[in-house]
């Protein structure tokens, strides 16, 4: 993969060229985003619930089975046959959004909930993505 590295900060008015430090870097997005590829999936966030933690909706979740869940981890979940993204709070049994907005939901003994993983990375696209419509 060919890397151009462009600095931008706050109130410049251009770029300097690019192809002045152009340099090719040993880098795969693979190897960067993803652990453990044969226990990780992909997923796609749908809904704010999770702004404060700068997960919004439409982005890409990646999501690792491998790696122990720790209270505060952003997980996603399987409740009471829902798909979830939230804040797990394990010395509470609760499922914490990041938006005010959102009440905090109890883990009770006769919910249906299991861990699917640990949300490790997460993905903004600026642009639409012809593979991520739903049409």
């Amino acid at each position: 993969m060919n890397i151009i590295p462009i600095a931008a900060s706050a109130g410049i008015t251009g770029f300097e060229s690019p192809a002045t430090d152009y340099r090719q870097l040993p880098l795969s997005l693979d190897e960067l985003l993803i652990e453990h590829p044969s226990s990780t999936f992909i997923g796609q966030a749908n809904g704010d619930s999770m702004q404060g933690v700068g997960i919004f909706d439409g982005d890409i979740l990646i999501v690792d089975r491998h790696v122990e869940v720790r209270n505060q981890d952003v997980i996603v979940a399987n409740y009471n046959g829902s798909f979830v993204c939230k804040i797990i709070d394990k010395v509470n049994r609760l499922l914490l959004s990041a938006n005010e907005s959102h009440m905090s939901t109890p883990i009770l003994e006769h919910d249906t909930f299991s861990v699917e993983g640990v949300v490790i990375r997460s993905i903004r696209c600026h642009r639409r993505s012809s593979i991520l419509e739903n049409d």
